[in-house]
């Protein structure tokens, strides 16, 4: 990646997708839900859901849907600066950069009109190379490179992670450098991630992360608003940057409790999931990690959980065909259920394990747990990783931090519990990616989560991040 860590341009990427989405589908501690939202107000992921403090249904500017006690005002984030619908992001208009959003197209490779990170001084699990095909990072200086082997099929020789071997073995051995993943099919290389930035991919996304999740641009509300009418322009430019950059590209999501649909009812909805699935699988058949329920009961119900399956003899039988489905249609990818509070409050964790037990019972294919992580800064680290290890030893399936951010407006204290949870999260060996939930200040759904201002001026944990990650 960019070896300029400490000042970033401000120029933004072309990349004008269809939604301008500032805010998500969060909520205060614990989180609070509403009852679902369908499509077609101005902002579909959050309709009906929740809402950070200060929020209403955490949505963009005139959207629907109210939080269940944790809003004070309306509008949304307060962070959004309107919507990116329509036009390039001048300042005021939605653009995180206060520039121009368009610039030219993102189609044609990597921005920088080369190879992105040929030697990246940490080795081993920054972008610089195809998943597929092709080794990552030849040539780098520390860490050893992943040459000898392939992302998908084959171990990764000669890629130590500070004196510890990678083929075969585990991924990154708990190293902020050099490593690289066990190989084969389904697995990735242990990864740093993050968001889309009010629907868009800033220029300055790959010099910082290695994957990359779209916010609420793959919610399916947000792609087949009408019946049978598809809106693919958003996830196509997330795609494809993601293609170009080298960097892994994550589902988020496929089935959900919220952001679904308006339009379905009926009992024929298991096609229409099945469709969506194939669809999605089909225009992207390279995405590596997919969340496919997310945010479960008692959290979320989708209103077509009985066409589903319903409940049925496990309990869950609408989540175990969910994934039956998704196997089905994209074999390749890691398949996720994804949930909140689960390593932060002990009912919610006992919960998880006996929901996950009973779908693999039941031949659900969960390949992994996701965690979303939004307030483990609220409580002790042996807590934490107390709740880790039950999961781990009790369903026995590895773990991704799916939506990590810290909401703290003091810089020092930020940086403080960044610096705590986020080693405990890289050195545990079964936690195999971290994902961040935002990181441009005045774009993320919590006021006081952002690590970067818009012109790249780091706060100090982003500082210490890039750091610790020799990025």
């Amino acid at each position: 990646m960019s070896c300029c860590r400490h000042t970033r341009a401000s120029w933004v990427v072309a990349l004008l997708l269809l939604w301008g989405c500032g805010s998500n589908e969060k909520s205060g501690t614990p989180k609070d839900e509403g009852s679902g939202g369908a499509a077609g107000s101005s902002e579909p992921a959050d309709v009906g859901g929740r809402a950070a403090a200060g929020q209403t249904g955490g949505n963009s500017p005139g959207s629907s849907g109210g939080s269940s006690g944790h809003s004070s005002s309306s509008g949304g984030n307060p962070s959004q600066g309107g919507s990116v619908q329509g036009g390039g992001g001048t300042a005021g208009s939605g653009a995180s950069d206060g520039g121009s959003a368009l610039g030219g197209s993102t189609n044609g490779g990597a921005d920088t009109g080369g190879a992105e990170n040929a030697g990246t001084p940490n080795g081993g699990y920054g972008p610089g190379g195809a998943d597929t095909g092709g080794s990552e990072s030849a040539g780098a200086p520390s860490g050893g490179s992943s040459s000898g082997g392939t992302e998908n099929g084959g171990t990764e020789n000669g890629g130590t992670a500070n004196g510890g071997s990678s083929s075969g073995g585990t991924e990154n051995a708990g190293a902020p450098s050099g490593g690289g993943n066990s190989g084969g099919a389904g697995s990735v290389r242990k990864f740093v991630g993050n968001i889309t930035t009010r629907g868009q991919v800033r220029t300055d996304f790959a010099d910082y992360w290695d994957q990359i999740t779209p916010e609420n641009e793959g919610k399916w509300g947000s792609v087949e608003q009408s019946r049978g009418v598809w809106n693919w322009t958003a996830l196509d430019a997330i795609y494809e940057y993601a293609q170009s950059h080298g960097i892994l590209f994550k589902e988020h999501t496929f089935i959900w409790g919220s952001a679904q649909p308006g339009w379905m009812t009926g009992s024929d909805m298991d096609q229409e999931a099945r469709t969506w699935m194939s669809n999605f699988c089909e225009r992207y058949p390279d995405t590596k990690l997919i969340d496919v329920v997310n945010e479960p009961p008692p959290h979320t119900i989708p209103p077509f959980k009985e066409a589903l399956g319903g409940d049925g003899t496990s309990g869950y039988d609408w989540i175990v065909n969910s994934f039956k489905w998704a196997r089905d249609y994209c074999p390749g990818a890691i398949l996720i259920l994804n949930d909140y509070n689960i390593i932060e409050y002990e009912g919610d964790n006992a919960r998880i394990i006996d929901m996950v037990n009973r779908v693999k019972e039941a031949g659900g294919p969960i390949d992994a747990i996701g965690c979303e992580a939004h307030y483990t800064y609220e409580q002790p680290t042996a807590t934490v990783q107390g709740f880790i290890d039950n999961i781990l030893t009790q369903t026995g399936l590895p773990i991704y931090i799916t939506e990590f951010d810290i909401n703290l407006g003091d810089d020092d204290e930020q940086a403080s519990a960044m610096q705590s949870y986020f080693t405990m999260f890289w050195n545990n060996q079964d936690i195999k990616g971290i994902t961040l939930w935002g990181y441009v200040v005045g774009a993320t759904w919590m006021d006081n989560t952002g690590l970067i201002t818009s012109d790249g001026q780091m706060r100090p944990a982003m500082t210490w991040l890039m750091d610790y990650l020799g990025r």
